[in-house]
């Protein structure tokens, strides 16, 4: 059975549950629009920093942060358009404002659709009006992000979308990867080498786009948990980024539509015409590993 709950918490915060497979996702509109929990037979799925989310100050670690309208960060946080130079803070502001909801059903699965609009604040960071909806759905083990982003500007809109999931590894050694690419950027030393299908968990920090995607799903085998995630996503996501830091019970496998810097040199930018519609979709699925 499907339901949805609503909670008074530091933020309003809704759960969305399928009580038969015993899944549950937990979303703060007023934070981002944030999924912060995703639980499966009371075993959480994703990291989640507390500490960090009750304070508004602080960018969220942890949970799904969306990403709108750059994915990654920008010389100086600064790009130009029509020759004139904006700031924009790494992965964009959608992470940080409120979401509106529009809708809720139980109908064929748990699903809540938020909204963010632009407006003022936003227009003097990405001067273009939009309308960016986000469904969530929950369903068996299997979680689904369907993206809508609207041009309602009288003008053509370059943007990058993309999602930054926490995964939860309590032991990352016992983690093994089916990626669908064969080359590797890293960013911090902006080395391209090679993907042997692994990566060197003794570095400090791991930051590493993998492109081009030979195909649109990937598993990630977690031999600790005992537990399988395969991700599938939709053809305007471009590349997979990896990223985790050591001593921390987290990696990262986030699809974005572009890489970084997108909207200075045009690399795999989506731009939408005025009046027009994108939709993408993600798919986050559990199921038990031997």
């Amino acid at each position: 059975m499907f339901a949805i709950a609503v909670k008074a918490e530091q933020y309003p915060t809704y759960l969305l549950s399928d009580t038969d497979a015993d899944a549950k996702v937990t979303v703060v509109p007023q934070r981002g629009g944030l999924i912060t929990h995703w639980q499966i037979n009371d075993q959480d799925i994703l990291y989640f920093d507390a500490e960090r989310f009750a304070n508004p100050e602080l960018s969220v670690r942890g949970g799904i942060p969306i990403l709108f309208p750059i994915c990654g960060n920008l010389p100086d946080h600064t790009y130009t358009l029509e020759g004139q130079a904006y700031s924009l803070k790494q992965h964009g502001f959608a992470r940080d404002l409120p979401w509106q909801v529009l809708e809720q059903s139980v109908r064929d699965s748990a699903a809540l659709t938020l909204a963010l609009t632009s407006n003022d604040h936003t227009r003097a960071l990405y001067p273009f009006d939009f309308r960016l909806e986000l469904t969530y759905r929950l369903q068996g083990h299997t979680l689904t992000l369907d993206q809508r982003v609207i041009n309602a500007s009288d003008r053509p809109m370059p943007f990058s979308l993309g999602l930054h999931p926490y995964f939860h590894a309590a032991d990352k050694t016992q983690l093994r990867f089916d990626l669908p690419a064969q080359q590797l950027h890293d960013q911090l030393t902006q080395a391209v080498e090679p993907f042997a299908g692994h990566f060197d968990l003794s570095q400090p920090e791991i930051d590493v786009a993998l492109t081009p995607l030979s195909a649109q799903t990937a598993t990630v085998v977690d031999h600790h948990s005992h537990r399988a995630l395969t991700l599938t996503w939709s053809d305007t996501y471009s590349a997979l980024v990896f990223w985790t830091v050591q001593g921390k019970p987290y990696y990262c496998l986030e699809p974005w539509t572009a890489l970084r810097n997108a909207l200075n040199t045009g690399d795999r930018i989506i731009t939408l015409a005025p009046g027009a519609t994108h939709e993408a979709t993600v798919a986050l699925a559990v199921a038990a590993s031997p």
